[in-house]
């Protein structure tokens, strides 16, 4: 029995990140770029040191499957779940299991890995924030579905649901508002992201002119916070907004 649980194991993961051909038993041919040269580089995951490296041989596939600590779901049940397809559901878990073999990633980790893509700056903030987001189940790691769930709201949902989702990250306290203590934590991580060193330079009080400017436009009501109605009926009427709601339409 536990011999054919361990084979069932290995035949979902196969079919979930493409390594596999249902019809004829074989790997397939050559797939595209992966999510890591693409979208990885912006929301990363973590490769434990310790961790073997991942080959596609199948000797091989029997120990990478011993080290992982979580399986996803299905990738039926993902595409039913999310606006993938099966194909982009494989490209992004071959990315993800080769970042992170364990199958989930801790916030330290998550941290580690996005401050290399900010080095001129401190980005740890930021990240602690995009990591809030990221783990809805709120139990300290992000899991390939948690990760593929964020990303099909970011890349294929609704305006609304991206604005939602925008909203989510920074109401920190997710009490259904945005306050400046909220937005000005949320602009100074950015800026300290980006580094003193940029070009112009930024003036120290940059993030609060930021803020001030921001609740001038989205505080309809002049009560001191935004309301996510507020929000989205703001951002909408922005078309600088708009056409950054675009930008990652097609990246996979």
């Amino acid at each position: 029995m536990k011999a054919k649980n361990r084979d069932q194991s290995l035949s979902d993961s196969r079919e979930l990140d493409g390594s596999y051909d249902q019809l004829t038993g074989h790997p397939p041919g050559q797939s595209k770029k992966t999510i890591k040269q693409r979208f990885l580089k912006l929301l990363p995951c973590c490769k434990p040191s310790t961790a073997p490296s991942i080959s596609q041989n199948s000797v091989e596939d029997d120990f990478e499957l011993s080290t992982v600590c979580h399986r996803p779901e299905s990738m039926d049940k993902l595409q039913e779940q999310t606006k993938f397809t099966k194909k982009e559901l494989q490209v992004l878990y071959r990315g993800f299991k080769n970042e992170c073999p364990s199958g989930v990633v801790n916030e330290e980790n998550f941290k580690n890995i996005y401050s290399q893509f900010f080095p001129q700056g401190d980005s740890s903030m930021y990240a602690h924030f995009l990591f809030e987001a990221f783990d809805t189940n709120k139990n300290g790691s992000v899991s390939f579905e948690d990760f593929v769930f964020g990303l099909s709201i970011i890349l294929r949902g609704t305006i609304n649901d991206r604005l939602n989702w925008a909203f989510n990250l920074y109401d920190l306290n997710k009490d259904g508002c945005i306050t400046k203590e909220e937005m000005l934590d949320i602009m100074k991580s950015i800026y300290d992201m980006m580094g003193k060193y940029t070009y112009p330079t930024m003036q120290d009080d940059a993030p609060r002119e930021h803020v001030e400017s921001f609740f001038q436009k989205m505080d309809r009501n002049k009560d001191g916070v935004v309301t996510i109605e507020e929000f989205i009926e703001s951002c909408k009427k922005d078309e600088n907004i708009m056409q950054s709601m675009q930008l990652f339409d097609n990246v996979i």
